[in-house]
């Protein structure tokens, strides 16, 4: 894996422990060589990750919507910084220069970058792997929900590895080089749907 989405908060909670969080996930892939791709902000979680990665000499990459760069919370430090139009062409980038995707604590719009990671992954339209990073027990309740998901029928056996959860950064990326990718729907026959 040479570079890595993260997915994350905007906002600042006022428990540090996520502030440091975000900070040490960006300089512990720095440390491993693995590049940061990220919403471009520079404000909550996400500055923070970018911060720890530029810190340690690594590479970040920013993709922000033009709404969110001209409000000027746009984090111009980062190696790179693609402004796009929308969300779903700022979650396309992501896809297109990532070798999989980080989440960690967030709200709304980091619930749906997860989401759609892994609706693509069992769609089939990617084959990366989906990390969730269950820091502080933050995911725990989403975990039991996607295990209710599976239990109930509404996600197929295939596909119920998608998510891949561990408590620290070290084991989650452990997970996430072992990955093997699953059957797609889009290559499934009816009688497996």
């Amino acid at each position: 894996m040479k570079r890595l989405a993260v997915y994350c908060g905007s906002a600042s909670p006022e428990d540090p422990r996520y502030i440091q969080l975000a900070y040490d996930v960006g300089a512990g892939l720095a440390e491993r060589g693995i590049g940061v791709v990220y919403g471009g902000g520079r404000l909550g979680l996400m500055g923070a990750t970018a911060r720890g990665a530029l810190d340690q000499g690594g590479e970040v990459i920013g993709v922000i919507p033009d709404a969110l760069a001209n409000s000027e919370v746009a984090n111009h430090d980062c190696t790179e910084l693609h402004t796009v139009g929308g969300m779903h062409e700022r979650k396309q980038k992501f896809t297109d220069l990532s070798d999989g995707f980080v989440t960690l604590p967030g709200g709304v719009g980091t619930m749906d970058e997860l989401w759609e990671a892994v609706s693509w992954a069992q769609l089939g339209y990617h084959e990366k792997p989906v990390g969730l990073l269950n820091a502080c027990g933050f995911f725990d309740h989403l975990i039991a929900f996607n295990r209710h998901m599976a239990d109930v029928g509404f996600v197929r056996p295939a596909h119920q590895g998608i998510i891949l959860a561990a408590d620290t950064l070290g084991a989650l990326l452990d997970k996430m080089s072992a990955y093997e990718p699953h059957m797609p729907i889009f290559k499934m026959k009816a009688e497996d749907l």
